[in-house]
This record gives structure tokens, sequence and C-alpha cells, in this order.
């Protein structure tokens, strides 16, 4: 589009618009599974925490607990825990600490997370929409190929664009002259001021000959983009500041634009109202409605906008007023020029921006709407984009045709209204799918909640997995997807999964540990907290500060279950000789013994004894050369219970 139309299309306006777990039950006929408890050890965790034990693992468990259940700010302070023991953690706690510093308010810590997290995790989708969308061109070809374009057929040489559905018509504002005498011309472009046009269709939405819309509605300066209700009986339309033989103009002197509202009374147009939103000191233009007509978005600068125009929305009330805009946000609008959308009954909006990435000039996009922004915005492709200015897209979504505008190479005018038929859709559908299974059983988890988020974190999608543990979720081809599986008595675990290219089907199972340690009669309570060694200096039996770290969690549950008694079981591997072993391993359990009563546990809750080398779980007995980790599994510590 040539610079003087920019500000012609416009409507003579400084205004830019350019144009435009259930757990399974245990099976047994051993009484001991008659009595059991359920270990909370994100609990226990918490409370042995907040006595200054410190530990990477638990901090990570801690933190990915309180992450999963949103409360970010419990988060912030575990993951920053974690952070100030190592910092040489895996990528993923880098992303979720910034998330969480995010949400406390601490943006420059977060920024600085992200930027780490970027670094290390170079190939993660979010650290490259972190940094910036490089592959915008290889969507844009990917897109092309999908329209059949042709010239409209009433185009003249002058401006013609915005075109709109009503009727068996399309009505579009053109700059051409059809004799009136009164009819003004621009003195900035030479051409007429834009009037509206009507042009009868037929079934594949080829246009006749273009006549004047005979209506009040047509002024003698500029109207465009009408839109009407289905009911045919109201329209929202373009215009210059200019109502009842009235000019209004800014406080530089300036004419803008404003949204106005007519309404069919007698088969006239008439009550020609501007919206209670209009001001003389921003322009606003381009409405569109909602498949249900409750709700009008349109284009304008107002105070908030975030660029130079941006794409806003407004409830119409029932009583036919109107509730405050509302800016749709950075997810759509840029620091530059988003104007001329358009919402269909599929919850898609187009729109034209030159700040979204593109050929040049205005470029067209679709978008998903939902309830407070927009997402997977992507770029319409090379058959309706050019280097030029392409905008004011509209598709019926069931002839699958519509009709843009552009000033590319080659037209009739300024700018040239085409008719196109969309032959593939934009979005390529993938099946992701997969079973929810326990990690060490491998039984299947019915009834397992999962939540699909796109690669922003934005929700898309929550669904339940079926009596055989399997889940199904319809995605789009290319992008990247977060799948959140969550379960009682389970960890909640989340994965990255990036989809196919093409039309398809996409496995991926999850499998899910056990949170809740189920313990009964004759079980090791070590087990929970996977204690395998109660750790001593050589040849000594104190405790160790390492050691007081997993008795605080033998301690924690003999609290919650007050009933428990303990048999303590100290071994040790076949190095050294039988008796002092045996020694050694017995004095080890007595002051394990002794830690727990020191620490409030009634004497008659515990017994212990050592075992030496008598128990051995592998070969490594005396004369038999093993390695060091051989020996490690003979010297373990066990907690069993005895009372419940």
């Amino acid at each position: 589009m040539k610079n003087y139309i920019i500000l012609y299309i416009t409507i003579v306006s400084i205004f830019s618009f350019n144009s435009y777990s259930q757990q399974g039950k245990i099976v047994s006929g051993d009484k001991k599974y008659d009595n059991y408890a359920y270990i909370d050890a994100i609990k226990t965790y918490e409370r042995v925490a907040e006595k200054g034990y410190k530990s990477e693992d638990m901090f990570k468990k801690l933190g990915n607990s309180f992450y999963f259940n949103s409360e970010f700010d419990k988060a912030a302070k575990w993951y920053g825990e974690l952070f100030a023991m190592n910092t040489e953690v895996e990528p993923e706690y880098y992303y979720r600490y910034a998330q969480s510093l995010k949400s406390t308010g601490d943006i420059a810590k977060a920024n600085q997370m992200l930027d780490l997290f970027n670094q290390k995790s170079k190939k993660d989708t979010r650290g490259k929409l972190y940094e910036a969308d490089k592959n915008y061109l290889d969507q844009i070809k990917a897109n092309s190929g999908r329209y059949k374009i042709e010239d409209a057929g009433i185009n003249s040489k002058y401006s013609d664009y915005g075109t709109t559905f009503y009727q068996d018509k399309i009505v579009f504002a053109s700059a051409r002259d059809t004799g009136s005498l009164g009819q003004r011309k621009h003195k900035w472009t030479g051409e007429h001021f834009t009037n509206l046009y009507q042009s009868d269709v037929d079934q594949d939405f080829n246009p006749n000959t273009p006549k004047k819309f005979k209506s009040k509605i047509n002024s003698k300066f500029h109207e465009s983009t009408p839109v009407f209700t289905k009911d045919e009986k109201t329209v929202y339309f373009t215009r210059n500041n200019y109502i009842d033989g009235k000019k209004g103009k800014n406080e530089n002197k300036i004419t803008l634009i404003k949204i106005y509202r007519a309404t069919l009374e007698n088969d006239k147009w008439t009550n020609i109202t501007e919206l209670p939103f209009d001001s003389n000191n921003y322009s606003t233009a381009h409405p569109a409605l909602s498949p249900d007509e409750k709700t009008l978005y349109f284009a304008s600068d107002m105070p908030g906008t975030l660029g130079q125009s941006d794409i806003y929305k407004v409830s119409i009330n029932g009583n036919g007023g109107f509730g405050p805009p509302e800016n749709l946000g950075p997810g759509i609008n840029t620091e530059e020029k988003e104007t001329f959308p358009y919402v269909t009954d599929e919850n898609d909006i187009y729109f034209a921006s030159d700040g979204h990435p593109g050929l040049g000039g205005l470029d067209v996009f679709v978008g998903k709407l939902s309830d407070n922004s927009v997402t997977n915005i992507q770029n319409l492709g090379t058959d309706i984009n050019s280097p030029k200015d392409d905008f004011a897209y509209i598709i019926d979504t069931k002839s699958r045709r519509g009709f843009f505008t552009s000033n590319k190479d080659g037209g009739l005018g300024s700018d040239d209204i085409y008719k196109f038929l969309e032959t593939r859709s934009i979005t390529c559908i993938q099946e992701l799918y997969g079973a929810i299974t326990d990690l060490a059983t491998g039984e299947v988890l019915a009834n397992t909640k999962l939540t699909l988020y796109d690669s922003k974190f934005k929700i898309i999608s929550t669904i339940y997995s079926d009596q055989n543990g399997n889940y199904t979720f319809p995605v789009e081809c290319g992008m990247t997807y977060n799948v959140r599986a969550e379960k009682e008595k389970h960890t909640t675990k989340e994965q990255s999964v990036t989809i196919l290219k093409e039309n398809g089907k996409t496995n991926f199972p999850i499998a899910l540990e056990k949170s809740d340690c189920v313990v009964t009669i004759g079980d090791d309570l070590g087990k929970c907290f996977g204690i395998k060694m109660i750790y001593f200096d050589l040849d000594k039996s104190n405790i160790r500060r390492e050691a007081a770290f997993d008795l605080e969690k033998i301690l924690d549950v003999l609290n919650q279950y007050p009933k428990m008694k303990l048999d303590i079981r100290s071994y040790t591997d076949s190095r050294a000789s039988h008796q002092y072993n045996q020694a050694l391993s017995d004095r080890r359990a007595k002051s394990t013994i002794k830690w727990l009563v020191e620490h409030g546990v009634a004497p008659n809750r515990l017994r212990g004894k050592g075992y030496g080398e008598t128990q051995l779980v592998n070969g490594c007995s005396d004369g038999v050369q093993c390695t060091e980790e051989q020996h490690q599994m003979n010297r373990r510590s066990k907690f069993i219970i005895s009372a419940l």
C-alpha cells in the first residue's frame, strides 16, 4: 500500500492502521495387610527441612510439590534453597524457578534464570520463545500453497478494500467516482473519499458489477469496513469523525476516525450514532462481531495501547450498551500495528500486523481465541501475504471461500480485493496418545488426570485416563506441548513432547512413581525414604549429621504414628573380623536407638540389634574380591515395623 494511501485508508488520520492415583488394592491373605500406614513423604521432608537439614534431592521434591500445585511462592522458597546449594542442576529447574520467581514479582531474577535456562537448554521451545522467534520463515513456507487466489473482478483503478458479507452480497469500501457531483476528493491523495459499495455474489462467491450502497451511511467523508448483525438490522462501520453535519477534531485539529452504529427501519439505515468508547482524541476502526454477537472486536490507538494500534474487544450488553474496552494483550498486540480483526465460528481470529514476523508491510495472521488471550498465532503464508500490505481477510467457514485486500504488485488500483478458496487447513492435526502406568509395577493407572499445555504453559485441555490407563489429545503438527500427569499416591510428572510435522499419531506413554509409602508390620520403614545405611565415622558409633538427617525422617513418622514400634537392624560388610563386625553393628544399632529416645521416642517402642556380616545380600564374603559398591550393598540399616 502506497504511503499516501496508508493515511487515506485510515481515513485521514495520524492513527496508522496502515489501511489496514487411584491406589491399587493390596490383595493378600496375610494379616499384615490388614493394618497399614500411609506416609506423606512431602510433609515429612518439609518438617525436616524447617529444622535446618539440607539436601538437593529434598529441595527438588519440595519445590516440585508446590510448583505442580501452583503454590509458586512456596516453590520459589525451596527452589531457592536448591540453587543456594548447587547451581549446576538440570535445566528444567532453572525454568521452574524462573516461573515461580515471576509470580512473586522478582522479574529481574526470573529473567536471569531464563537466560541461564536458554543457555543450558538451547533446543527447548520455551528458551526459543524467550529469546526470539528466529524460524518464522519456515512456518510461512509450511503455511503456503493452501489457497487458490483470483482477482475478485470488482476492482477499479482506485482503492478498493475491506470486504464484508451481507445478505447474498459483499459490501466493501471504494474510492471510485461514480459520477456524483457532490463527491469530494481527498486533497492528500487526489482520490475520492471512500464510500460503501455492494455486489451480489453467486454460490461460488463470484461478485457481479458493484453498485453504490444506497444509504445515509455514506457521507462526504470516508466510510469503510462495515459489519452486519445476522438479523441484518444493525450495522457497525468506520467513518471519519463526522455526524449530523459536524466534523470533530482532536487537540491538533486533525479529524480522526470512529466506529458508528446504525439500525434498519422501514428499509432505511437510520439512527447513526457513535459508540460510547469513541473519542475525538484517538481512533477506533474496523469493527468485527463474535459469532454470538455479544462481543465487538476493533482496532484502536486509545490510551493503554501497546503499539501504534492494538486489537481490542468490548462486550455488547443485552440493552444495546457496551462494557469497557479490553486490550487483547501482548499475545497478539506488538509495538507496531495490529488491525482489521475478523472472528469466525471456529474460534479463530484473523488480523493484519506488521509487528509479527512476516514478509513485509502488513501480513495476515490467524490465532486461537481464548477468554483472555490469543494463542498459536501463525502467518497465513505466501498465497495471501506479500512484501506489500495484505489485510482485511474474511472467510466463510463452510465453503472455505472468502476475500482479502492487498496492494501487491499486479493489481489494478491502489488497493485491490482478491477472492480465494482455501484448499487445505492451516491446522495439521495429530493424535497424541499413550498409556499411564505405575513405574515400579507396570500396573495401568485409570482415572489419572492429564493436562495439556502449549509451549507458553497455557492450559489447552484437561482429561482423565480411561479404565485401561489410556489417554488421547488432538494436537497440532510441529508444535511443542507439555503434558502433566497427576494421580493420587503418585508423584506428579510433567514432560515435554514435540509433535511431528505431518498428520498421524504420536505415542507418548507416561510412567508415574508412587509418592505415598504404604507400609505394614514386617515392612522396612527406611524404604519410604531410600535409607539404606545410617552413616557413622570409621570404627565409630556416634551419629553423624548425615545420619541425623535420615533419622529425622524416621522420627517424624514415629511422631505421626504413636503406636508404631520398630526393630532396628544394623549390618556390615565382610571386611574385618566376624567378632569385630558383630560388636560394631550392635553398637551402631544401639546408638541409633539412643538418638531416637533422646529426641522423644519412648524406649519401649524401639529395639535393636547388630547382625554384623551374618546376612550378606551378595557373595562378598571373606576372601572374595568385590568392588566397593558391592561391599556397600551389605552395609545397611533396616527399620522393621513390629507393631502399628
